[in-house]
């Protein structure tokens, strides 16, 4: 039986007399990417600095491929990659100066640095650039540099926090495209406070807000939490506000074009049998009907209690 990723245990941290997370705990067993997601202030870089070994928690248990990160924090962080949101660049060195920097940091075999500098700015699109110094980057690629140095070691736990920030919209399609094939090895953690990054990009949630785990499912489950509360309907000849609010459960008409409407009602899940069934027997000709979805806006507001 393969041993955990990560296991986070109970994890609570406190400012002063402020708690910024309490009782937080969740694990991951396999490759792929994690989505970490919350506001500003709820507690998710607290999280994530605990996990990577920047900050010690106040109560529970960090494991990263069974190590206790505690208590054995060089051999825990063998397994660790972390890309931080400002990253790490000595921007006055080359790629290759660089890395071959990073790697010594990492404690690795000396051996083994050069094929590990050429192997990760291989799978970073990095290789022409080898003797360019990192002040001479474009944003992409310094951050195409940043990702490259939390994979040098080859580690099983890869955090990144806001790794698209501050991109051109090419530029965060190029590094989307290889923290997709990052997280093919291995098991990725991608914080961010953009909900459609993780739409884009994972299948699993973690969601902290006010400094709890407030979600823990999949991209699926999220994008389904709230049920829908409107049905979207075009018809030929479509009735008056008062006939459709004789249907049993309408609350709301809003018309939204001359023969298309969005009807809101009180979540009965009948309620479009209902409207076809009044349709049939008034000649109003539906010619399409569908329930709306909650944006993931909508859900965000709702797991964080201020809708």
């Amino acid at each position: 039986m393969s041993t955990t990723i990560l296991s986070v245990r109970q994890l609570s941290h406190r400012y002063a007399s402020t708690w910024a997370i309490r009782d937080i705990s969740f694990e991951i067993d396999k490759t792929g990417i994690l989505g970490l997601l919350g506001s500003n202030g709820a507690g998710k870089s607290t999280t994530m600095n605990i996990v990577c070994g920047v900050l010690n928690q106040t109560e529970g248990d960090v494991f990263i491929n069974g190590i206790d990160l505690r208590k054995h924090p060089e051999e825990a962080k063998k397994g660790l990659g972390f890309l931080p949101q400002q990253a790490p660049l000595y921007l006055d060195l080359t790629v290759d100066e660089y890395l071959h920097h990073c790697a010594h940091l990492r404690q690795m075999e000396p051996k083994i640095v050069r094929h590990a500098v050429e192997e990760a700015k291989e799978r970073c699109g990095l290789t022409h650039f080898s003797g360019r110094l990192i002040k001479n980057l474009s944003g992409g690629y310094r951050q195409r540099v940043g990702i490259a140095q939390a994979i040098i070691h080859k580690p099983t736990l890869v955090v990144l926090d806001e790794p698209t920030n501050g991109l051109d919209p090419n530029q965060i399609i190029e590094v989307r495209s290889l923290i997709r094939e990052i997280a093919e090895e291995r098991a990725v953690i991608f914080s961010t406070h953009i909900l459609s990054e993780v739409q884009v990009l994972c299948k699993d949630i973690r969601m902290i807000e006010q400094g709890k785990l407030v979600f823990a499912d999949t991209m699926e489950a999220f994008n389904n939490y709230i049920s829908p509360q409107s049905v979207r309907v075009e018809m030929d000849q479509p009735p008056t506000d008062e006939a459709l609010m004789q249907i049993e459960g309408v609350t709301k008409v809003e018309r939204l074009t001359e023969r298309s409407l969005r009807i809101f009602f009180d979540g009965d899940p009948d309620i479009t049998n209902r409207i076809i069934h009044a349709s049939v027997q008034h000649d109003w000709y539906i010619r399409e009907i569908y329930l709306d979805k909650g944006s993931l806006d909508d859900v965000f507001a709702q797991l964080s209690n201020r809708n």
